[in-house]
């Protein structure tokens, strides 16, 4: 009996789990797929393109380093792994929208799952994450908040999943 309730309460996460999202390079999204829990909410870059930037928090999940190469204009570093989370966030609602980004979606899964623990309650990830953004030809800032070509891909191996910008690691 205790294994079914368990089943119960399991199977809403494995049907939210189930999605039709994907991403412009194939071997991203079989990477996303496999990789991803689907524990929070996603949005695809083309739904974040549609929303009003002043309405949500967008906060980028990778390190200062690779923020200040290039960064979607208006998201606040959060920083990765070194993060404090509480005093990064502290002046957002909890009911406010947040979208959480990365270089493809994995940290930033990882943020979002964390501020839904921290009590915030509409939270998502954006799949594919800033290798998307600019594979679909949106613009991306750098420190100087200048719009700029080059993409942060952290190494060689993760520049196979971005084909737009100038690849800088």
């Amino acid at each position: 009996m205790k294994y079914f309730f368990l089943v119960l309460l399991s199977l809403p996460l494995a049907l939210f789990a189930q999605t039709d999202i994907s991403v412009s390079n194939p071997e991203l999204d079989a990477f996303l797929k496999d990789e991803l829990k689907f524990d929070v909410p996603t949005i695809s870059v083309e739904q974040l393109s549609e929303m009003k930037l002043d309405d949500i928090y967008l906060l980028d999940a990778r390190p200062e380093a690779e923020y200040n190469v290039s960064h979607i204009k208006g998201a606040r570093v959060i920083g990765y792994p070194a993060i404090r989370l509480k005093a990064n966030t502290k002046d957002i609602p909890k009911d406010a929208t947040i979208i959480v980004y990365c270089s493809v979606g994995v940290r930033s899964e990882n943020i979002g799952r964390r501020l839904l623990k921290l009590g915030f309650n509409d939270v998502r990830n954006l799949y594919g994450s800033i290798f998307e953004w600019v594979d679909c030809g949106l613009p991306v800032v750098n420190a100087d908040q200048e719009e700029t070509q080059n993409i942060h891909t952290y190494n060689k191996h993760w520049s196979q999943f971005v084909n737009r910008g100038n690849k800088v690691w």
